[in-house]
């Protein structure tokens, strides 16, 4: 997805989106609303243990497929006011 025009959330806002039915985080500054994945996640809870903070270092674990390096540009979202 292009970022030219895309949306810039502060990090006030970005941290509201932190429950189950409104998920959000963040990889690399990028903003992600992964709600509609929140269900389908295989590890459970945990990326609803991380809404509405910084997932980079958790994404970029040795836990995750690399299927979903794939699908994580379908729940983008914005750019992370830096």
């Amino acid at each position: 997805m292009s970022q030219q025009g895309a949306k810039v959330y502060s990090k006030v806002e970005f941290s509201l989106h932190n429950k189950r039915t409104d998920c959000w985080i963040i990889i690399k500054d990028k903003v992600y609303d992964v709600t509609l994945y929140v269900e389908e996640h295989p590890g459970g809870d945990a990326i609803h243990a991380h809404a509405g903070n910084d997932s980079t270092e958790v994404f970029y674990g040795p836990q995750y497929a690399t299927q979903f390096f794939d699908m994580i540009d379908n729940f983008y979202i914005g750019n992370l006011e830096v």
